[in-house]
């Protein structure tokens, strides 16, 4: 029978070890009995708490970001100069490159700001990081409405990118802390449907925004100041969030006993603020981190060019300025159908994960094909129709979240997994926007549609390869002889996904 090495002898009473899960702070090594009602109670308490807020939260990270799409049809471009026409042509020939690097500088932003904030979120206390970052991010946001240059736009929007950075890779990780791995889904799904809910709240707002035609400030500003405001609100609630299930305020001493129990059978921990430099060598050699961080990389590439140039793409199938930004609506409605649903279809059906990501990248590459190869036309219907197509985005970028925080152990290494999967997201979103050239817009952009058929095909294999590695490994595992006892007692010993053989792989 195989042992587990520097296991616990046989205290069952709580113990504090920085080395070890905060978990056993209120938990022994030894599994406890918890009733179902109370368990199902706690759940839906923490819910409550967490899940409206990061939905509005990550709905806002979306669209301060997607304001630039909508912002450049209201005066933005011209007043910045973000777009150059040369008169010298027949016919004059319009430079869009300052809008696509605009779009493109946030993300360099976010690239330089990923490992060392989620090393820090790992670090010290939640609220005293998010707190304070998310409340510098709603006033860095509204001082937009005060750049006056491109330059000072770039400035801008690269402080944004650092600041930001913090945001998704701490939803991850908090989900991964509360949720057990068959609940992790839905939950990473409920927040990140916030894009589908953003897109088009943040429509209409935007289209509301512009029509204001009187006051001292441009649309595009007043956008930016409210979306700011919106964001501070956000920030006051990250004030109050608490470090772990261990401290959770709005659970009583008991719950939080449940809280963190409940976790134990999925090996996965809660959270250790110490970092580990073994897990780090671990992860720099685990091909799945890899994987995931090229279909998120792949997938992602399509909303550096939607978000950023949307409405400019509809808007030049003879659609008015506000029209062009209604035409968010469907892409963000099949976000808000399909990102929760393809979160709770694993909780009824297990291992579906990959198969449906898979299945989700089709309707993109469809929708592009649409796009590209139809005629454009005055008010078309086909090209519109892949348009809102290419909204399945969304449930794969969220289950490409969700597979990734689910399939990893150890704190260390979950905020590597984290911080990985969302350098490879900003990847993605800096290529996206230099794939448009304006200079092919009469033959549709065509190298915006091949290269996102070519992500999605990537990204595809990728899922492939990455449910044959984990369904291998899980197989080994299943035939390993090992001894029951201990699985409880290293449930909270910070042990990875590799350290721990009880540990297993969701697909």
């Amino acid at each position: 029978m195989i042992q587990i090495h520097g296991v616990g002898g046989g205290a069952n009473e709580p113990v504090h070890d920085i080395e070890k899960d905060t978990a056993l702070a209120v938990v022994g090594d030894v599994a406890q009995d918890i009733d179902p009602a109370i368990s199902k109670k706690v759940l839906r308490k923490i819910d409550l708490y967490f899940m409206p807020a990061m939905l509005i939260g990550y709905g806002i990270v979306y669209w301060d970001k997607a304001i630039l799409g909508s912002a450049t049809l209201f005066g933005m471009t011209t007043d910045l100069a973000l777009k150059q026409v040369d008169y010298s042509t027949t016919p004059a020939t319009v430079d869009t490159s300052r809008l696509s690097w605009a779009t493109s500088v946030f993300y360099f932003g976010m690239l330089a700001g990923l490992y060392p904030m989620t090393f820090v979120l790992q670090k010290f206390n939640l609220r005293y990081v998010f707190g304070p970052v998310v409340l510098l991010w709603a006033i860095t946001c509204a001082a937009t409405a005060g750049v006056t240059s491109w330059q000072g736009l770039y400035v801008q929007r690269f402080f944004l990118g650092v600041i930001e950075s913090v945001i998704p890779t701490g939803f991850m990780t908090i989900v991964s802390s509360y949720y057990t791995q068959e609940e992790q889904t839905l939950r990473q799904a409920w927040w990140f449907s916030g894009v589908g809910w953003f897109t088009i709240i943040g429509s209409a707002l935007n289209y509301g925004f512009g029509q204001i035609t009187y006051g001292s400030l441009k649309s595009w500003q007043y956008i930016y100041v409210f979306a700011g405001a919106l964001t501070f609100l956000f920030g006051i609630w990250c004030c109050s969030m608490p470090n772990s299930p261990v401290t959770a305020w709005f659970l009583t001493p008991e719950e939080r006993v449940v809280a963190v129990e409940r976790l134990r059978k999925g090996q996965t921990g809660v959270r250790c603020q110490q970092i580990k430099f073994d897990q780090v060598k671990e992860s720099i050699m685990d091909p799945k981190i890899y994987l995931v961080a090229i279909m998120m990389a792949a997938a992602y590439t399509i909303n550096g060019a939607i978000s950023g140039f949307g409405p400019l793409i509809v808007s030049t199938f003879g659609y008015d300025t506000l029209d062009s930004i209604l035409f968010q609506f469907p892409v963000g409605g099949i976000c808000i159908i399909f990102i929760p649903l393809c979160g709770y279809i694993p909780t009824v059906i297990p291992n579906t994960r990959l198969p449906m990501l898979i299945a989700c990248c089709l309707p993109v590459i469809a929708g592009c094909v649409m796009i590209w190869k139809s005629q454009w036309g005055y008010h078309p219907a086909v090209p519109v129709a892949g348009y809102a197509l290419t909204g399945f985005f969304g449930p794969v970028v969220s289950l490409i979240i969700t597979i990734g925080a689910s399939n990893v152990a150890g704190a260390t290494k979950k905020t590597i997994m984290a911080a990985t999967t969302f350098v490879a997201y900003t990847v993605g979103n800096i290529i996206g926007p230099q794939l448009i050239k304006s200079s092919t817009i009469d033959q549709h952009y065509p190298e915006l549609w091949e290269g996102m058929i070519i992500c999605y095909c990537i990204t595809i294999a990728a899922a492939v390869a990455l449910y044959v590695l984990l369904w291998r490994e899980n197989r080994i595992r299943d035939e390993l002889d090992l001894d029951e006892v201990q699985r409880d007692k290293i449930a909270f010993d910070d042990l990875t996904d590799k350290q721990n053989p009880f540990f297993r792989y969701v697909l």
